[in-house]
């Protein structure tokens, strides 16, 4: 339930967003995600590597950037979502050298750099892990309108993570441009990508 409410806050989010850029979009473009070209939020993000140096967006010009807000004790709905981007990487065959794929903690007091590097390997060798303190994750939470909290569990340690799903997709000049609702398909995310790496 607590899934639902949040995927439903963050569609009237992302819909709000949506009509105040429409008139900054440059052209239609036949994505199958929603185009949230010119949206007033998801403009920046600041955090650490898994080896603890600074990343932004920044960082990876010239790349379509797809960004992910989970954990890695999440149990079902993360490692669908890394299965899927997995997949999506080896369809995309050479041009997956274009693309990055980060996947944000929003659970920094359990995944250390350590794991999260592990974790997200596990699925993809490029994919990358970003943490931070927990007031940066709240910041970039924030920037992105992701909703999380954590849910007590039978011990301290084994507490639960709800947070809004759906992954964020940036061209290569840096732009937000799709938000990619998590019951979408493998082929239909990369569909998309292979128009942003076209100059869509």
């Amino acid at each position: 339930m607590r899934r639902a409410v949040a995927a439903w806050l963050l569609t009237a989010a992302l819909a709000a967003g949506l009509l105040a850029g429409c008139g900054n979009q440059p052209r239609a473009v036949a994505f199958q995600s929603s185009d949230v070209t010119g949206a007033e939020f998801g403009r920046k993000l600041a955090l650490h590597g898994v080896g603890g140096q600074p990343r932004s967006l920044t960082d990876f010009s010239g790349k379509v950037v797809v960004v992910f807000f989970g954990f890695t004790h999440c149990p079902d709905v993360c490692p669908i979502t890394m299965v899927k981007l997995a997949r999506v990487m080896k369809a995309l065959g050479a041009d997956a050298d274009r693309v990055q794929v980060l996947m944000v903690t929003l659970d920094p007091e359990r995944d250390s750099a350590d794991l999260l590097a592990q974790y997200t390997a596990g699925f993809d060798p490029r994919f990358s892990g970003l943490s931070g303190s927990p007031a940066e994750i709240a910041e970039a939470a924030r920037e992105f309108r992701v909703i999380y909290q954590k849910q007590p569990g039978a011990t301290p340690d084994s507490y639960s993570v709800d947070h809004t799903t759906g992954t964020y997709v940036f061209d290569p000049r840096g732009r937000l441009r799709l938000f990619v609702s998590g019951q979408q398909e493998a082929k239909s995310i990369e569909h998309d990508i292979r128009l942003l790496l076209t100059g869509a």
